[in-house]
């Protein structure tokens, strides 16, 4: 299970974020213990004034080569787990996407 879906203007992609995690980086797929899957990824700001929202939005947009205006935070403003969409070609960032945890996966 892939924790994007698409949509008609983009795709919406389920993140678990560790601010403060030392680095900026996407790890990969995680399941969930309910079963759901999210992109996992790590950032070095933290998560005090929105700091590391910025800096998932910053660091997923340039691992997607997209401008940051095209994403925005749906939910999760104060969780670990966040809701992000993006705007564009579904299945461009699906690709994009796939190709980037893939790469990730292949590293471990």
């Amino acid at each position: 299970m892939l924790p994007w879906r698409a949509s008609t203007g983009g795709i919406s992609v389920a993140l678990r974020v560790t601010p403060r995690g030392g680095r900026d980086d996407i790890e990969g797929i995680e399941t969930l213990s309910d079963g759901r899957s999210v992109l996992k990824m790590r950032v070095r700001a933290m998560a005090d004034g929105g700091e590391a929202n910025r800096a998932v939005i910053e660091l997923l947009a340039r691992a997607l080569g997209v401008p940051k205006a095209k994403l925005r935070l749906v939910s999760g403003a104060t969780s670990r787990l966040k809701q992000v969409a993006i705007d564009g070609d579904p299945a461009e960032l699906g690709r994009s996407l796939r190709t980037l945890t893939q790469a990730r996966h292949s590293k471990t």
